[in-house]
């Protein structure tokens, strides 16, 4: 990571790091919603779904999906000259979850991105946060045809503390995201730092 010069003071400024994952089940839309902020072209370990995945990999509602994610997916959000946003996607499946530890390493919070026709896809991603002690908040993907329930229905099926936001959001739309970040951001700031994992 470069420096900056700062034209106001002419010193040099380092930016500030901030990791945020982006969780949920396979099939969620996480690349879809690092790949509509990313002011990069993101880093994407996209791979063509094949039969080795048949009985494994649960297709149900997904006819169109093809490819998954192995490893992760990255992009990167340029606040200002001294805040850097680094998005790190998850993987979905159960067999890469070995990844998590490593990409949850100094991790600022988390999105935890939820298909209401697959709501029980969440659960362990909201499990591995809590157990952590890593802050997070559940965003419900409003995609075209996915079902509409509100904030509080989905909370209550999820069995949510009432600490943890839940925002509803359109991984395709760049503004939708955004504010879903801002939201994970704030409660970051007005939770108590747990000694978890991080």
């Amino acid at each position: 990571m470069g420096s900056a010069r700062s034209e106001r003071s002419g010193s040099t400024v380092v930016p500030h790091g901030i990791k945020i994952l982006i969780a949920g089940g396979f099939g969620v839309g996480k690349t879809t919603l690092v790949s509509s902020i990313s002011e990069i072209r993101p880093l994407q370990t996209e791979e063509v779904l094949t039969d080795a995945g048949i009985g494994i990999d649960n297709l149900d509602g997904l006819d169109d999906k093809s490819t998954t994610t192995v490893a992760m997916d990255f992009g990167r959000i340029t606040i200002n000259e001294e805040i850097i946003v680094y998005l790190f996607g998850t993987p979905g499946q159960d067999r890469f979850w070995f990844l998590w530890d490593e990409l949850a390493l100094g991790a600022l919070g988390a999105v935890v991105l939820a298909d209401t026709g697959r709501l029980i896809e969440c659960f362990p991603s909201v499990d591995y946060f809590e157990r952590r002690g890593t802050p997070f908040l559940v965003a419900v993907n409003c995609f075209d045809g996915a079902r509409r329930y509100t904030a509080d229905a989905v909370r209550d099926a999820l069995d949510l503390d009432a600490g943890v936001p839940v925002l509803l959001c359109d991984a395709r739309e760049r503004i939708s995201v955004r504010d879903v970040l801002i939201q994970l951001v704030q409660h970051v700031m007005t939770k108590p730092r747990q000694n978890g994992l991080n």
